[in-house]
């Protein structure tokens, strides 16, 4: 994980994520994931390159199963972007950092 990226669990989700004053891009992983790997480098360089500006998180759904779940997260990789507490958009599968801009500007 790269040092702009934050790991987020079940316990400092509320925290780290709902209150945060920033957007926050969370990233729901797993270790198990092939494409979650790949996909792992494009959101640690997403990361590097909006510091500062937006949060960039990762959670591991299989070691967070109550947020996966009351988020209805069903695969991974999928990326979920919060701003004021509250999701504003959602893609599932890996994408371009391109997308993930994309996301956060909806």
């Amino acid at each position: 994980m790269g040092n702009n990226v934050r790991s987020i669990d079940d316990h400092n989700f509320e925290t780290e994520v709902l209150a945060s004053s920033e957007p926050v891009l969370l990233d729901f992983t797993a270790t198990w994931c092939g494409p979650c790997k790949h996909f792992s480098k494009v959101v640690d360089a997403f990361a590097d390159e909006t510091a500062g500006s937006v949060r960039v998180a990762k959670i591991d759904i299989d070691e967070s199963p109550a947020i996966s779940a009351k988020l209805g997260i069903r695969g991974a990789p999928t990326v979920v972007v919060f701003r004021d507490g509250r999701e504003v958009a959602r893609h599932v599968g890996a994408t371009s950092k391109q997308r993930l801009l994309a996301l956060l500007r909806s």
